[in-house]
């Protein structure tokens, strides 16, 4: 049984993986080969951390604050940072 497909859904997929696509370019561009690695077992591991780092590597790249390519100890320090957890403390006055 075939099932139908609405144009515009199939387009949004086609956008998505078009995105995807030039993402993995522009990471690919940016990182060293073990930091792009690294970041590969991340997302395994952890798809919600992976997706920060991607994102604050592109916002960096896009901004032109990246300046060379993402060594893999810079990597290691940019996951360390993502994935430190915030404490916050209410105080009852």
């Amino acid at each position: 049984m075939v099932e139908y497909m609405d144009p515009n859904q199939l387009q949004k997929i086609q956008q998505m993986q078009q995105l995807e696509e030039m993402k993995k370019k522009v990471l690919g561009k940016i990182l060293s080969k073990e930091a792009y690695e690294r970041l590969g077992r991340v997302r395994y591991a952890n798809p919600e951390l992976a997706a920060q780092a991607e994102l604050y590597l592109l916002q960096i790249y896009q901004s032109g604050r990246l300046k060379e390519n993402v060594a893999d100890e810079q990597m290691k320090e940019i996951l360390k940072l993502l994935s430190e957890k915030r404490e916050f403390r209410i105080k009852k006055k």
